[in-house]
Order: C-alpha cells, then structure tokens, then sequence
C-alpha cells in the first residue's frame, strides 16, 4: 500500500492510500480519482516529505503524544456534514447493493413501486442511468455494506 497526498484543481489537498503506484495511475486514467472534499477529477499528487523509519538504535525516546481520538469521530465541519448526509440516507433509503441500476431503472419504467434507495453501480452502468433520464446522483461516501 502506498498513500499519496492529491490535490485537486481548486487547490484543495487530501490523502488517500492505493495499492501500488501503478494502481494510482490506472484509477486516475479511468477517471476514478476524485477530490474528497469538492468531487473534482482533475487531481495530481501533491508535493510530500517521505516517511523514513529511523534505524531502531537510532531512534530516540520521544515524549508521548495525546492520543488522538476515536478514528470513528468527524474530526472537521465537512466530515461531519458527511457523517450527516450518510446518516439521513442509510436511516430514510433501502440499500440494494449492486442491483442499485436495475432497481432504479425498474423504478423509472413502474415495474416496481417508487421509494428512496442507494446502493452501488458501476461506472458505466450509472451512465446508462444518466443517458437514460433516470435521476440518480453519487453519494459523497461509500455506503456501509450490509450483509445480511
């Protein structure tokens, strides 16, 4: 694993991890790389200080620091307008998993009845949506599968 920090076009920065390097760049040629805060796919890496692990001898004892908190918690306004918005969506929408394009389009003909659903699609599916009239939108997270 490899972590990057990216910038986007609007100058905004964000870390994120990739399998390799040759994975960052075959995510960012399929336009799979976008900006965490504003969406944006024009992002490159940023300039960053490579983390090198001193030799055990020569590392000195350092002062603990605080303990950072929960990696569960918001930390900042747009992580928790996120937390929010998923919030509002798992609790007023049925998740469908990966059939999110064919229970949407069943919606948009009437085979099926009309309600609030997320789930996931892939890329060229959500086009089809698009191309096809059929409203749907990307969420600004993952949603948390559910298993059973």
């Amino acid at each position: 694993m490899i972590q990057y920090t990216l910038k986007c076009s609007e100058d905004h920065r964000f870390d994120s991890w990739f399998q390799s390097a040759e994975a960052f760049d075959k995510l960012k040629a399929a336009g799979m790389v976008t900006c965490a805060i504003c969406g944006d796919n024009t992002v490159e890496k940023a300039m960053m200080a490579p983390r090198v692990r001193p030799a055990r001898k020569a590392a000195a004892p350092q002062a603990e620091a605080p303990a950072p908190g929960p990696l569960s918690q918001p930390s900042n306004d747009v992580e928790q307008a996120l937390a929010h918005l998923k919030k509002q969506v798992e609790d007023n929408s049925d998740y469908v998993g990966m059939n999110f394009a064919k229970e949407a389009r069943a919606m948009h003909v009437g085979d099926t009845p009309e309600r609030a659903i997320y789930g996931e699609a892939k890329l060229d599916e959500a086009k089809a949506l698009i191309e096809d009239g059929i409203p749907v939108a990307p969420l600004p997270f993952r949603p948390g599968r559910k298993t059973n």
